[in-house]
Parts: C-alpha cells; sequence; structure tokens
C-alpha cells in the first residue's frame, strides 16, 4: 500500500514539473496570446513551439523585468529586426537582425565586443580594451572538449549547435518565432534567415525574435525584436510614371502630346517569378482599348485634357511541379446515365480542384490570384498569380517645345557700361509659359557662372526675347528654360562672343552643342532650377541702344534631340528677327 502511494505521489509531481515546464510559446510569446489554439502548417527547417525550453540554460525575462538593466556592460543594445515583406505566397521572406550596440562598443574581427577610442572624449573611461573576450573565455578548450560543456553549446531546447568553421566567433544566439514555430541559430552580431511562404497562412503574420550572448555559466538574454510581415496572392508591385518636360511626376498631373511612360516594378527579392511568364495588360482610360504586352515598360500618350483612370492587371504563369494523379472513383451507373467524366487524358492531371482548364481565365477584369494547378504542353504544370494597379491622373496643357530663333547683338554706348548685351528670341508649342530661366556656363556646360529667373507674362503667342548680359569675350553655353506649373522645357545653344568691350565690331557666334555636353549638363541644370529666382529687369528698347547689323555673324543650332528624342521636327531656319515682347 505503502509503495502505491509513493508510486502516486512520484507520478503527481512529475506530473507538476511537466507542466511547469516552459515551452517555446511561453516564452516566445512576450505578453502577447500564444498561437497554440491555431493549426499551422509545416515549416521547411523550423520546429513546433511545443518543445521544452531549458530556462535555467537560457533565463527568461518579462518585460520590465529590472534584469534587463545589467544585462549588457556600459549600456543597452538594441536589435533591428527588417524584412523584404510584402511576400508572393510561394517565394521566400527574408528577415535580418542587426543589434545596435552601446556608445563606443564595437565588435573586432574576432566577434569579440570592444570599445571603439575613435569615439573615446574626455569623461571616457576604458579601463579595459574588451567589454566581452569570449576569445579568451574559450581560448583553453578545443571543440571537443567544449562540447561537453553543455552551458556554451546547445540550443535551449538542447540540440547541439552545429560545429561551423567560425564556431568560435559566433557568440549570439538568435531564436525566431513565427506561425506556432520556431528557428534558432547562432550568429555574430547580425543574423538573416528565409522562410519559404507556401504553408504560412495569408494576411499579416507577426516574427519575433530574441537574443542571447553567451555567459561564463548560462546565456544572457540582451535584446528582443518583433515585427509584422505579409504574405500575398496578389503579385507586389508598383508604376513608375514619368515625362519629358514633366515638372513633377509625383503630382500625377501631366501633359497633353506627350508620351508617358509607364515602368512597372514587380517586388520578388527571392526571385520567385525569375521562370514565369509576364503579361501586362493595359487600360488608359481614354477609350483607346486594352493594350496587352509581355514588357515591364509601356508608353502612351494622351490627346485629351482630363482626369483618367488607369488599370493595370498583371499576370504570371508560374511552372510548379505536378500533383500525383488522383484517379477518379467510378460513378454508379442506372439506365441512361453516362461515365464521361470518370475518365482522364494522358495530357492531363485530374486534381481534387474543380474546374481545372488549359487556358488562363477569360474574365480579366477583376481576376484573383488562383492556386488551380494546370497542364502545359510540355508535360508540366503551373498556377496563375495576379497582381493589380488603379490610379487617376490628370492630362492638362503643357510647354512641349522652346527653340531659338534668333540671337542678336546689342551695341552699348559707353555711358552704358563695357558689357555686351546679346537678345535671345524664343518661341514655344503647347501651353504659355510663367517663367523663364536662363543659366550661362564655361564651353563645356558643367560650371555654372550666372543663372537669371523670372516671371514672364505672355498672353498670346509664345515669342519673347530675353537679353543676356556677358562680361567678357569668350565661349558660352547657354540655357534657355521656359516653365509653367506643370511643365518646363529646355533650349540650348554655344555661344561666342568676340571683339573688345565696347566695340562695335563686337559680334556674337552660335554653334550646336555637341550631345555629350548636353547630356553631362542636364543634371546640372535640374538642380538649378529649383533654386530661388533672380532677378532680372524686362527688356525694353532705349533710344540710346542701336543694334549693330553689319558685320554681324550668328550660327546656332537649336539641340532637342538630346532632350526630347521623340521629337523628329526638323530644326527651324533662322528667321528675321521679330518685335521684343
Amino acid at each position: 500500500m505503502k509503495g502505491l502511494c509513493l508510486l502516486g505521489v512520484l507520478l503527481l509531481a512529475e506530473g507538476i514539473l511537466h507542466t511547469a515546464a516552459k515551452q517555446f510559446r511561453d516564452v516566445m510569446s512576450h505578453g502577447r496570446s500564444s498561437s497554440h489554439v491555431r493549426s499551422h502548417k509545416k515549416l521547411h527547417g523550423w520546429s513546433p513551439d511545443q518543445n521544452q525550453w531549458n530556462e535555467k540554460l537560457y533565463p527568461f525575462w518579462e518585460k520590465g523585468d529590472p534584469r534587463w538593466n545589467d544585462c549588457w556592460r556600459g549600456g543597452k543594445v538594441v536589435a533591428r529586426l527588417t524584412s523584404d515583406s510584402p511576400a508572393l505566397v510561394g517565394s521566400n521572406v527574408t528577415f535580418a537582425v542587426n543589434l545596435q550596440f552601446p556608445r563606443c562598443q564595437k565588435e573586432d574581427n574576432d566577434s569579440n565586443i570592444v570599445y571603439d577610442r575613435i569615439c573615446r572624449n574626455d569623461s571616457s573611461d576604458f579601463s579595459n580594451e574588451y567589454v566581452y573576450n569570449w576569445t579568451e573565455w574559450i581560448d583553453d578548450c578545443g571543440w571537443e572538449i567544449c562540447t561537453s560543456n553543455n552551458t556554451h553549446n546547445v540550443f535551449p531546447d538542447g540540440r547541439p549547435f552545429p560545429h561551423h568553421p567560425g564556431w568560435r566567433r559566433r557568440n549570439f544566439v538568435y531564436l525566431f518565432h513565427t506561425a506556432g514555430q520556431y528557428y534558432q541559430k547562432t550568429g555574430g552580431s547580425s543574423a538573416i534567415v528565409s522562410i519559404n511562404t507556401t504553408n504560412i497562412t495569408l494576411g499579416k503574420q507577426m516574427m519575433v525574435v530574441s537574443v542571447y550572448r553567451r555567459g561564463h555559466r548560462t546565456y544572457v538574454p540582451v535584446a528582443t525584436a518583433s515585427g509584422i510581415y505579409v504574405v500575398t496572392d496578389q503579385i507586389p508591385l508598383y508604376v513608375n510614371l514619368s515625362q519629358k518636360n514633366d515638372r513633377n511626376a509625383s503630382d500625377s498631373v501631366f501633359i497633353k502630346d506627350s508620351p508617358i511612360t509607364f515602368d512597372v516594378k514587380i517586388h520578388d527579392p527571392s526571385h520567385y517569378l525569375n521562370n514565369s511568364a509576364i503579361s501586362y495588360e493595359w487600360d488608359y482610360g481614354d477609350g483607346s482599348g486594352s493594350f496587352i504586352s509581355n514588357s515591364p515598360i509601356s508608353t502612351h500618350t494622351y490627346t485629351l485634357q482630363g482626369n483618367f483612370s488607369l488599370n493595370l492587371t498583371v499576370q504570371a504563369t508560374i511552372p510548379v511541379p505536378c500533383e500525383p494523379a488522383t484517379p477518379t472513383p467510378p460513378l454508379p451507373t442506372s439506365p441512361g446515365a453516362t461515365t464521361q467524366n470518370s475518365t482522364s487524358t494522358a495530357n492531363k492531371t485530374e486534381l481534387t480542384t474543380p474546374a481545372i482548364t488549359t487556358k488562363p481565365p477569360s474574365n480579366l477584369d477583376s481576376p484573383t490570384s488562383t492556386g488551380v494547378m494546370e497542364d502545359t504542353p510540355d508535360g508540366g504544370c503551373h498556377i496563375y498569380r495576379y497582381g493589380h494597379y488603379k490610379t487617376t491622373i490628370s492630362i492638362v496643357e503643357g510647354i512641349l517645345q522652346v527653340n531659338v530663333i534668333q540671337m542678336t547683338s546689342v551695341q552699348m554706348t559707353v555711358a552704358q557700361g563695357e558689357n555686351s548685351l546679346v537678345d535671345f528670341v524664343v518661341t514655344c508649342q503647347g501651353s504659355l509659359p510663367t517663367d523663364a530661366c536662363t543659366i550661362v556656363s564655361d564651353p563645356t556646360c558643367q560650371v555654372s557662372q550666372n543663372v537669371v529667373c523670372d516671371p514672364v507674362e505672355v498672353t498670346d503667342q509664345c515669342l519673347l526675347t530675353i537679353r543676356r548680359a556677358f562680361n567678357e569675350p569668350g565661349t558660352y553655353c547657354v540655357n534657355i528654360t521656359l516653365g509653367d506649373d506643370t511643365s518646363q522645357a529646355l533650349a540650348s545653344a554655344l555661344i561666342s562672343v568676340n571683339g573688345a568691350p565696347g566695340s562695335s565690331s563686337r559680334t556674337v557666334e552660335g554653334v550646336l552643342i555637341t550631345s555629350g555636353f548636353l547630356v553631362a549638363f542636364l543634371i546640372f541644370v535640374t538642380l538649378l532650377l529649383h533654386k530661388r529666382y533672380k532677378e532680372y529687369k524686362p527688356i525694353e528698347r532705349s533710344a540710346e541702344q542701336v543694334e549693330n547689323r553689319e558685320g554681324l555673324n550668328v550660327y546656332f543650332n537649336n539641340v532637342k534631340a538630346v532632350l526630347f528624342p521623340g521629337n523628329n521636327e526638323r530644326d527651324p531656319l533662322l528667321k528675321t528677327k521679330p518685335g521684343i515682347v
């Protein structure tokens, strides 16, 4: 009888201990509701969080526990958790953890934590070079001896550390937890882990990571982090819209009669779709119909003003392994009944999924991603995934082109100074400009010498004269930009000012700017035009100013082909000078 009682007590004690033992789900939940009530599909290489946690070797501290204040010398370690989410189901999602050490601490080449002498100031007192010298701790033992010491060579579930060639440099233990499962690995001050999302439930998921450092007898928790990641059956994508002469592409306002470029960017960091056939179906919303292409880049020109709804559907045909054929049970026969559906063909695998076809769904107005597997002519199988993009854009009038049709040297009297004035007669196509900028640079079009911007008033015809002063003889790169609220266009010329200052024989010659100069200058011009406008006086004729038409040689060409390769119109011929606006 006593023996039975003793046995009952031992069984009860064992049951109590087993109940009290912590599991991974208890430790890794960090106060959140555990996921044991939900069923999860197995993740490759991960373990169920019902496994027991060795709390003696890996102590667990709740948030707010004062022991967190002393877990690291010299401050607090912060774990930064990032991911490349969102992830298309079937692809891999990757997580990266980087440890941020307290000020003046860093990891050396042996993965020891040392003080950074460079950031030392007067208040710093580094009595020792090391914060943690783990190399010294394990120098007295090799792998065979150290592995017998379970304190330093096993994970919380009791599994031994893998024998990596650089095991001495792996002094942190990283424990990842998601979808009711965990993954554990050793590393230095950073760690990366990837998961295949095939068995992860669609939607938002939580990833939690706990980081432990090597201690003399136990591992010590130093940081925790968590983050949301998303698994979706819709192809993640965005579209970059751009247009030449458009002043601000981010405002979704573009110019009429000028091509807009649509560049589709699919978010696929794990290259899951590399072997997929991808098609793009566009509806530009202007009644031009649907356009299907295999290229992620498309162009379209709107010929009417207004607001238009742009719709894009991306379809990916993804090759996948075929599932084993499932024999279809014979249907019960009766008089007048047939058994047409009880057979299968050699080139089609019968699956449990109904309505299997060999063609993509014809309803592409609002298709949804589908996991239906289909046979292909080459004997393989594939599934369809879809992505969608929709936005509204506004089309307005804009400045399409700027032409410099004439350059004239203006004679100045001695009393007016020794500067040489040049009139640039400019026309434009499209809407009327509201501002004009001229940028005078060196002959290479790279070093700016003078920038003048000012509002202009053009009420009827886009024809105006811009007068610029040149202090010294020489060769100059001149860029004239006309703009309005939504657009801007540029014309360029390389001019040569000859003769002594104030001389009546001073001439101006204009030549074509090479494409190399202009391409190099394009970025520079864009930066300068965003600076604050400088004032210049409106052009007015003075009785003291006389045009010197004799001996003036003007040779110039407008440079449009570099900035506007889609415009095949030839440069206009030199015209007689119109009246000054």
